[in-house]
């Protein structure tokens, strides 16, 4: 790719005032949020709940009077404590992200009554109330406590203590409480006290209070509203994770602050409560009205922190099972559980409870395990100890679905979530900064457990294709970060969440990867079992697993290392972006650098403490050699040397278990060349895979020429592994390659030159698919691959592919209980619709409308976009957007038109004439969008010229947005260089030429 262009695109006068309208009108919200947001931050002191929460509260939903659940102890002369907000303090521990040290929880007894009644659904709003009563240890003597609420009415505060040894908290003391107030920026609750608590003495926080029950957002206790068998019905959840027990109960709101639990919830009788634990007893309730309640209580859970604290109110049913003695139990919707959709996850829970188990030499700690399959969870899974939730699409499997994908994805979820109960629950970060030490060790084990139940999995080309490649997509220095954070870092309380991202996840399973791969298997395993029995019901660091790996490594002496296993995973965890190691195998010299987006000359690392320790695993010549380790910018590896030999050749990084790229000199990228075109089966798959992507992303950031990559695809007709074929494919043909308009010159290119080479691989899946797909249903690289082979070889033309989706699409037509297979079946409704009338367009409209799963609407409104047809594009944005916009809640139907090449036009007029019910619909912000899309039937000079003799007729200019980007080397090759729109903006300079 050549150098940042200053080459733009430009926005007719009404899409630029339609910008403009668009940023007042942002800009008008903003102020009146503000408004509002200031005038509840500034409520009077003498208001008696938390601001911010709906006036609402003060009259209970459904008509019921509140009750409150435990009555005010009269054995003392009661203290009234002012509850308030504050909008200026003085500077206080209040403005610290991190609580102050001065209580540690011991115990939280914990009652929770959500007003939900299955007669009641109509009602738009639900809250609950309930009470806590927190045991904690004073540290250090105070007059002030802290501890986390938001969104929480407080309608009652006390302080009970000191607590003599032996002595409940109705006999002791009572410590006065003067005030409580709110720092809503920081989420605390502060409790302003008569007299200091004493160090080393016990107290107990006594606190009423009240909440809203969430719609809108699947976050803190929220409701669900679905169907089942024909009925609306509704359940309420918890999503604690991170930050949001505060939301529920007052509480000390942080990993390390770890506590047992006594839990009962209040509920109606016709549901069920579900918590952590087994149930302990269960009582009636009566309100004031006479109504009867059930209550609800559960055996004391396990010292854990407060974001692994669940509950279920719900009308589900459930299967169960018994694994080693305890109790496992699948809840769904009722017709689920009746047509066998969770018996493929009750089958597989207990087993892969029983593995983890015997790998990490540590019992499952809980009696029982419950596991809820919700209508909608936006975090689509949570490990609860006790009660893991999930949303149904990736736990739920109906008997029919027997292809491997779907259930090496609800298997995925499982295995993750299952050994967060190890990694996370038993033994949890110190705080938020290490949460790569829950999610990398349990996406890393993910893989793991699958391939235990299947021995022939290749996982290696699974975690390539999934994992390894997509982080190293997103991981570059300078615009990325380390997986683990320095404590520092963290400023605000929603920077916490943001940490929940893929470096998180794939970095850190690629790092736990790494480090078995040169630890090997003994020392790994022996290592995280010591860890994991050393630390567990606390809290850890990450230098307290390397502390334990390191004393594994000492306890042996076939594993030598060049370093401490921490000096050695420092340098990854502590560091953004990853090297790219270059071996010139004419001299055996191996050196590193950082990997930078568009790598410009001068770019070296500032000195030795930014380096990497980096284990080189290869093979020469198809025989694995022994391990070596490059620690510093460069050195010499007389061994890697090849000769003029056409037999000689080197692939550095076996299996590609090293988190770096691979570039060689000319003479290297020379020799696979010709290794690949003579004999391309003494590569492994994983090293073609290998190869591929390595080449090309370097270069696309001009490590090396386009035309060394392009070599190594030479020999792709003689490639018989879909796999690599997804990874030539994915690589070449592009979502912008794809959808943008002019790329003219470079399409009947690239269609020669791949549809010579794609033919074989061709005929051995569409026999496939024509004969019996079933076949597949064991084959995880083939469905991993085949929607990227079909809709690029209907894409590039290929007659063959787009008749048989015609034939498949017409099938389905014609007996719409043959379902089209899975793998295939966005492109075939894409294509079969592209090359029909409005007649398919309204038979999958028809199906779209009655479909109630959400993937599947996803892909029919999709399909419905690729219509070549103007009119018929036309009356879907108009039902869409106009007619009846909450019909298509799954997808920007607007953005998905404008993505093909007849749509891009029709979407622009759509969006200048329609430009107010757009943005009501979507949003203001996705006119940025939106912009892309425009701006590519904006594409040459001549258009230019028109455009602004069109919309500028008296000399009145055009706005111009102006967007830098990199050229693309390909189109370059093509003779023609288009202005496409790429990445990210980059730059944004309106000049109205009025």
């Amino acid at each position: 790719m050549g150098s940042p262009s200053s080459s733009g695109f430009y926005l007719s006068r009404a899409v630029a005032l339609l910008l403009a309208g668009v940023v007042a009108a942002l800009l008008l919200a903003l102020a009146v949020l503000a408004a509002l947001y200031g005038h509840s931050v500034r409520a009077p002191p003498s208001e008696p709940k938390v601001p911010g929460v709906p006036d609402s509260a003060s009259s209970p939903p459904f008509g019921q009077e509140e009750t409150q659940p435990t009555p005010k102890s009269s054995s003392a002369p009661e203290r009234a404590a002012t509850t308030s907000s504050s909008d200026w303090r003085p500077p206080g521990p209040w403005d610290q992200l991190r609580l102050p040290p001065w209580l540690v929880p011991l115990h939280y007894d914990l009652e929770l009554w959500p007003r939900l009644r299955p007669d009641a659904l109509a009602v738009p709003r639900v809250r609950f109330s309930g009470r806590v009563n927190i045991t904690v240890r004073c540290t250090a003597a105070t007059t002030r406590l802290l501890l986390h609420s938001l969104f929480l009415d407080c309608e009652r505060a006390e302080v009970r203590g000191p607590l003599p040894p032996g002595t409940r908290a109705a006999a002791a003391g009572r410590v006065p409480v003067d005030n409580v107030w709110f720092a809503l920026d920081t989420q605390y609750m502060v409790l302003e006290l008569g007299e200091a608590l004493q160090p080393g003495a016990r107290y107990e926080l006594q606190l009423s209070f009240s909440g809203p029950v969430f719609e809108d957002t699947r976050e803190g206790l929220f409701l669900n509203v679905y169907t089942d068998q024909g009925e609306r019905r509704a359940l309420i959840a918890s999503q604690m994770e991170p930050t949001f027990a505060r939301s529920v109960f007052p509480c000390f709101d942080e990993p390390a602050l770890k506590a047992t639990f006594n839990v009962t919830l209040v509920h109606h009788p016709a549901y069920v409560a579900l918590s952590n634990m087994p149930v302990l007893s269960r009582s009636e309730r009566e309100d004031v009205n006479g109504s009867r309640w059930t209550a609800t209580t559960f055996h004391t859970t396990p010292r854990m922190p407060t974001y692994v604290v669940a509950f279920a109110v719900c009308d589900l049913d459930f299967v169960s099972r018994t694994e080693r003695g305890k109790q496992i139990r699948i809840w769904a919707r009722k017709e689920a559980i009746a047509n066998g959709d969770a018996d493929f996850a009750l089958n597989i829970t207990g087993p892969i409870f029983s593995f983890l188990e015997d790998l990490f030499n540590i019992s499952y700690p809980l009696p029982k395990t419950d596991l809820i399959a919700l209508p909608v969870f936006d975090k689509h899974a949570m490990e609860n100890w006790g009660l893991l939730m999930f949303d149904e699409s990736v736990l739920l499997l109906q008997p029919s679905d027997q292809l491997t994908e779907k259930k090496a994805t609800i298997m995925n979820f499982l295995s993750h979530e299952i050994g967060h109960q190890w990694f996370g629950n038993l033994v949890t970060m110190d705080w938020w900064n290490n949460i790569w030490l829950n999610e990398g060790f349990a996406s890393y084990f993910e893989l793991g457990v699958r391939n235990n139940f299947n021995p022939r999995l290749p996982r290696n080309e699974i975690f390539l294709s999934n994992v390894l490649h997509v982080i190293l997509g997103q991981d570059h220095t300078l615009v990325s970060r380390a997986v683990s954070m320095r404590v520092g870092n963290f400023t605000e309380t929603n920077e916490i969440s943001e940490l929940f991202d893929l470096f998180t996840y794939y970095k850190g399973a690629s790092l736990a990867r790494m480090l078995y791969s040169f630890l090997k298997d003994r020392v790994f395993i022996s290592a995280l079992r010591s860890y994991l029995e050393a630390f567990s019901y606390s809290n850890a660091d990450q230098d307290d697993l390397w502390r334990h790996f390191q004393m594994a490594v000492d306890d042996q002496h076939a594993v030598v290392l060049p370093a401490t296993v921490k000096s050695i995973m420092d340098s990854w965890t502590h560091h953004s972006g990853f090297p790219v190691v270059t071996l010139n195998v004419s001299s055996g010299v191996l050196r590193q650098e950082p990997f930078y987006l568009g790598k410009v000359h001068n770019q070296t690392l500032l000195g030795p403490s930014d380096t990497w320790i980096i284990p080189i695993l290869w093979i020469k010549n198809g025989t694995t050699q022994s391990l070596v380790w490059l620690d510093k910018s460069s050195e010499v590896f007389p061994e890697m040397q090849v000769s003029d030999s056409d037999q000689d050749w080197v692939i550095l990084n076996l299996n590609m278990t090293g988190y770096y790229r691979v570039n060689y000199d000319q003479l290297g990228w020379k020799k696979l060349k010709q290794q690949l075109e003579k004999d391309p089966k003494a590569i492994p798959v994983v090293h073609r895979l290998q190869l591929i992507d390595d080449a090309f992303a370097l270069s696309k950031n001009n490590y090396i020429d386009i035309e060394t990559a392009l070599d190594l695809t030479k020999y792709l007709a003689e490639e018989d592994e879909i796999i690599v074929w997804r990874a030539v494919l994915v690589n070449l043909i592009t979502s912008d390659l794809v959808s943008d308009a002019s790329n003219y010159d470079m399409y009947p290119f690239l269609k020669k030159y791949l549809l010579k080479r794609l033919k074989s691989i061709w005929s051995i899946y569409s026999t496939i698919i024509r004969e019996n797909v079933a076949v597949l249903q064991d084959d995880s690289l083939a469905l991993m691959s085949l929607e990227k082979l079909f809709e690029s070889a209907c894409w590039l033309g290929l007659e063959d592919c787009l008749q048989l989706s015609r034939e498949l699409f017409r099938k389905w037509m014609s007996h719409p209980e043959d379902v089209i297979p899975s793998p295939i079946r966005s492109a075939v409704l894409c294509y079969g619709i592209a090359s029909g009338s409005d007649e398919e367009w309204d038979f999958v409209f028809n199906f779209y409308t009655n479909s109630t799963e959400e993937e599947e609407r996803i892909q029919f409104a999709y399909a419905m976009s690729c219509s070549r047809d103007p009119w018929v594009l036309n009356r879907y944005l108009e039902y869409a957007i106009i007619v009846s916009p909450f019909a298509f809640n799954e997808t920007n139907v607007i953005e998905n038109v404008a993505a093909s090449e007849v749509g891009r036009y029709i979407a622009k007029d759509f969006l200048v004439n329609h430009w107010q019910a757009v943005s009501e619909r979507y949003g203001a912000h996705i006119l940025v969008t939106l912009m892309y899309a425009i701006g590519r039937t904006i594409s040459t000079d001549s258009q230019i010229a028109e455009e602004r003799e069109d919309r500028c007729p008296d000399g009145f200019g055009l706005g111009e947005v102006e967007l830098s980007r990199p050229w693309d080397s390909l189109h370059e090759r093509g003779g023609h260089t288009e202005r496409l729109l790429e990445g990210e903006l980059l730059e944004l300079t309106p000049s109205l030429c009025l």
